[in-house]
């Protein structure tokens, strides 16, 4: 019984239906343009007819625009706080971790190398020569469970 399956092909109609039409694109910047032009020629409007408050309007949003800078120089003073603070514990609290680990990788790098040198080494040989005299005692005298009297 063999299995057969198809690949899955995306036809062009499902990719052109999550494509936004041209038309919407087109209408959306035409209306943004609008929009924009109808500001300005409010600001224009407003500025001939009401000249003293928009001067106001002006001076007040100076103010807050310097407000807003004092307070960017603010965060990226505190940016640079913690960027030092960040430089310093790197430097003094995870580099000394970072040292007593490996003192500790290499210490169980050479324990497992005397425990292979001094204990397994001599394990595996002394299981051979067992499984040798063994089996040679075995060619000898033949199978001492087939020997058994019945």
């Amino acid at each position: 019984m063999t299995v057969t399956t198809q690949p899955t092909v995306i036809s062009s109609d499902t990719q052109a239906e999550k494509m936004v039409p041209t038309r919407y694109v087109v209408l959306g910047v035409i209306g943004t343009l609008l929009i924009v032009g109808l500001l300005i020629a409010l600001v224009l409007w407003l500025a001939n007819n009401y000249a003293p408050q928009i001067e106001v309007i002006r001076d007040i949003f100076i103010i807050l625009l310097a407000f807003s800078s004092c307070g960017v120089l603010l965060v990226g003073i505190l940016a640079v706080m913690m960027l030092i603070r960040l430089v310093n514990m790197l430097e003094f609290e995870i580099k000394p971790i970072l040292e007593k680990t490996q003192e500790t990788v290499n210490t169980v790098k050479g324990t497992t190398h005397f425990v292979s040198q001094n204990v397994v080494k001599p394990t595996i040989t002394f299981s051979g020569y067992v499984a040798g005299v063994s089996r040679g005692l075995r060619v000898l005298f033949g199978n001492p469970k087939r020997n058994l009297p019945d």
